[in-house]
């Protein structure tokens, strides 16, 4: 069988003037437009139904924030924190994100497209049920995140550690691991549809052979 390589994500469109906001607007108007969020501190904010378009995210911080409705286009996400943020069933589309600190964020049954992540810490999060298209990870740090059930199409996931990662019921098309830890994945029998270079399928083999019901002997 042969896997065509993953689709890269469409960059965000983001004017590059954009007019400053505060954590104040954001919790009165719930719809920001070419905005600039900088240093603004919303952890543990109810903040349902928010939608942000076309804005710059610089060092804001989420952490612990409930966001049921969560819709950020046209995005760049840069340093900051998720942290513990629930986002269930959020809408994520042409965002770019580098250094954010994401650990235990929770994005169950999200749609995400045309994303990128890159230096971010993702550890212990949350993606059951989750569609990913046109998704690329890259120098992340995924141990122990949960993508049960979730749908991957053109995800591509580039010198990431995905130690103890959770893969179990989830789906892939077009999709590659290269360079990645991956000791311990769960469900690596769902990697049909994966295109992974020799030292990372080496890597695996273990789980693969086990997978397969293949006995390894002295």
């Amino acid at each position: 069988m042969t896997v065509e390589p993953p689709l890269p994500p469409t960059p965000p469109d983001l004017a590059t003037s954009l007019e400053p906001a505060a954590a104040a607007d954001v919790l009165r108007d719930r719809l920001l437009e070419g905005r600039e969020l900088r240093t603004v501190d919303l952890a543990g904010q109810k903040l349902y139904d928010l939608r942000l378009r076309d804005c710059r995210l610089h060092d804001v911080d989420l952490a612990g924030a409930t966001a049921g409705g969560f819709d950020l286009a046209d995005a760049a996400v840069i340093d900051g924190s998720w942290a513990n943020l629930s986002a269930p069933e959020a809408i994520i589309a042409r965002v770019a994100t580098t250094g954010l600190r994401g650990t235990g964020a929770a994005l169950n049954e999200a749609t995400l497209t045309d994303c990128s992540f890159d230096d971010c810490r993702l550890d212990l999060t949350l993606w059951r049920h989750a569609r990913l298209e046109r998704v690329l990870f890259r120098e992340c740090r995924l141990e122990e995140a949960d993508f049960y059930g979730a749908t991957f199409s053109s995800v591509r996931f580039e010198s990431c550690v995905l130690a103890a990662a959770s893969f179990d019921a989830a789906t892939f098309d077009r999709c590659e691991l290269r360079g990645c830890e991956l000791t311990d994945i769960v469900g690596v029998e769902r990697l049909r549809g994966v295109r992974m270079p020799w030292p990372d399928v080496v890597q695996i083999a273990g789980l693969l052979a086990a997978a397969n019901g293949v006995e390894i002997v002295d």
